[in-house]
């Protein structure tokens, strides 16, 4: 009887085809051509395994790998779509898988040191070492950024750490010196009453481009009754008036005015003051109560109070003395800007009137040595990307703007000082840290557990850094690179690899800029590349800007803020800000992070027992 030849199978046969592949990628990850960065980089102990696995990782990115994905998810087999913490190890697990279907004789591949448990296992020894022990059931940490009242109110920081804030973080752009540390002294008094620490981190400036200022106009305060539907005065507005400054606010009453005249006549409930409004209108107040120092009047119909304006005190109809409004607060101007309106970015920092009907509007831009960078054809974005911009004509001395896009419903967008300015088509030559960076961070050598640098966008910025704090003697500060324009998300790996001369390191996601930065329509790409890069090199990633942002500002959060909020649990921080409800912020995030844990790590989904499932077991 003839010998039989063996019929391969088609799994076998298949598995042939994908080792070459698979083979030839290895080689290549394990060549010194991938692996020679590391050979001039000063590395932490601790990261001298992530670096590699970086380069490793980045290796395997430099390719297309979609189709060897499907086919090897047909066979059953690990797809490499979950490789970032062990790249090497899992490219390996499926070359040796794929040799023994060819050959079950065949010999299995040597694993690297690095496999998925030590990569998960240096992610979290990282992690621990910039934030600390989690210290609670909830591995994702939560980063507070605390209000400028904070630094008068340590009861709200006492709070904050009770609901579950694992690190308080300080903009330094706000706010001095004094402040923060008033902040940091209510924070370590908080760790020691609460028993639970909190890291304090603060936010370094940076090189932050911002529009210059515009004059102001005198003061006017409007004050009007309150009406029923009818548009009948359902009750009259209070006014006080002092014999001193006026406040901002008033508890008792709707409005607060500043008087000058003779303090020598005295106020008596039911006498009247009489005026006419900054419109002429003629109006009236009737005294209510006299106070020390003042008096309280109702006011039945609306009218507008300026500096100046002249008040005659009556009683029984005869007039006892003439009174005048003190000095108002001067009111802050803006820029009305529609689609198509010409606007002049100049180099001229000096404060701009609002242009009147027909000229084109102008403003400054700081530092004004960027404009210099600009090309014609360029965009441009303003206050986090409310209002777009296309650049029509440059020089060094200005820029003229068409406006292409504004964020309102009314199509009439208002731009005011001190906002935010975005060229993410140019190179711009601002660098960070800047010289007020390298200040603060003396002040942070001392008080601080991180320091968190704004517009990381070169890995030479990162060395400037490094170098500082090590002149410092403050190796035991942690470092988080924002991330927040195009630059730094295209230099992210060289950035990495410069932060891991640091043992306690990490990455911030920051969204607002990036989004506008990169476009709004590829924000979403943009960070799912920057949380599998920084895995791969099992660097912490803070995942921040507008979590939860209607909650913590207004008190109810929506659909998509809940859900923008369980892909937290997919970083190691996620970052809160400010807002008068940023306690019920701090709770529903704690929850939802702690619902999520049981479904997500990372990007793997895990399966943790279903209710709904069992119910429906029970059912049938």
């Amino acid at each position: 009887m003839p010998k039989q030849t063996p019929v391969r199978s088609s799994a076998g046969s298949r598995s042939e085809q994908l080792l070459a592949p698979l083979e030839r990628l290895r080689e290549e990850m394990t060549s010194t051509a991938c692996l020679a960065p590391l050979e001039r980089m000063p590395l932490d102990p601790t990261y001298r395994q992530s670096a590699e696995n970086l380069l490793q990782y980045l290796c395997l990115r430099r390719h297309e790998v979609r189709d060897l994905q499907a086919q090897l998810a047909q066979l059953g087999l690990s797809s490499l779509g979950r490789s970032e913490a062990a790249t090497l190890a899992a490219v390996t697990a499926v070359i040796g898988i794929l040799r023994r279907l060819e050959h079950p004789d065949a010999e299995t591949p040597v694993m690297p040191a690095l496999g998925l448990s030590e990569g998960e296992r240096l992610l979290e020894a990282h992690t621990r070492a910039l934030f600390g022990q989690p210290q609670s059931e909830r591995p994702v940490r939560i980063m507070v950024t605390l209000p400028s009242e904070a630094a008068r109110d340590g009861r709200l920081i006492e709070a904050l750490v009770r609901q579950g804030m694992d690190c308080a973080r300080i903009n330094c752009a706000h706010d001095e010196p004094a402040s923060w540390r008033a902040m940091i002294e209510h924070v370590r008094a908080a760790e020691k009453r609460v028993g639970r620490a909190c890291k304090v981190t603060l936010d370094l400036a940076g090189p932050k481009l911002r529009t210059g200022p515009i004059a102001t106009a005198p003061g006017v305060c409007k004050v009007r009754p309150r009406r029923d539907a009818y548009g009948q005065v359902a009750s009259p507005a209070r006014v006080r008036l002092a014999w001193e400054a006026a406040d901002a606010e008033d508890a008792g009453a709707d409005a607060r005015l500043p008087i000058a005249g003779d303090e020598a006549v005295k106020f008596r409930p039911g006498d009247t003051l009489k005026f006419r409004d900054a419109r002429c209108s003629k109006r009236s107040m009737t005294v209510v109560a006299a106070e020390p120092g003042g008096c309280l009047v109702e006011l039945c119909k609306t009218a507008y109070f300026i500096s100046g304006l002249r008040l005659r005190h009556l009683r029984a109809g005869k007039t006892l003395g003439r009174l005048r409004v003190g000095e108002l607060p001067p009111r802050e101007q803006h820029l009305r800007l529609r689609v198509g309106d010409t606007l002049v970015l100049t180099a001229d920092t000096r404060a701009v009137e609002p242009p009147s009907e027909g000229e084109a509007a102008r403003i400054g831009c700081t530092p004004p040595q960027v404009l210099a960078a600009v090309a014609e054809g360029d965009p441009v974005w303003f206050d986090d990307g409310k209002i777009g911009a296309r650049v029509e004509a440059a020089s060094t001395e200005a820029l003229t703007l068409r406006i292409t896009q504004v964020a309102h419903a009314s199509g009439c967008a208002r731009l005011a000082r001190d906002k935010g300015i975005n060229f993410p088509d140019s190179d711009l030559p601002v660098r960070a840290p800047t010289e007020e960076d390298l200040e603060t961070l003396a002040f942070a050598a001392e008080h601080a557990d991180i320091v968190e640098m704004s517009f990381a966008n070169r890995a030479e910025d990162v060395v400037v850094l490094l170098d500082h704090l090590a002149n410092l003697r403050a190796d035991h500060l942690g470092v988080v690179l924002k991330i927040e324009t195009r630059a730094g998300f295209e230099n992210l790996p060289a950035m990495l690899l410069a932060g891991m001369r640091l043992a306690r390191f990490g990455v911030m996601i920051a969204r607002g800029d990036l989004a506008v930065e990169s476009g709004f329509e590829r924000l979403a790409e943009v960070q799912e590349e920057m949380l599998c890069l920084c895995e791969a090199a099992h660097v912490p990633v803070i995942w921040a800007t507008q979590v939860l942002e209607s909650l913590a500002k207004k008190g109810a959060p929506s659909r998509s803020e809940i859900t923008d909020a369980a892909m937290g649990v997919r970083a190691e921080c996620v970052m809160l800000n400010k807002g008068p409800y940023i306690l019920k912020a701090l709770t529903t995030l704690d929850d939802v992070l702690r619902r999520m844990r049981g479904h997500r790590s990372k990007k793997r989904d895990l399966l943790r027992p279903l209710r709904v499932a069992a119910l429906a077991g029970a059912k049938t």
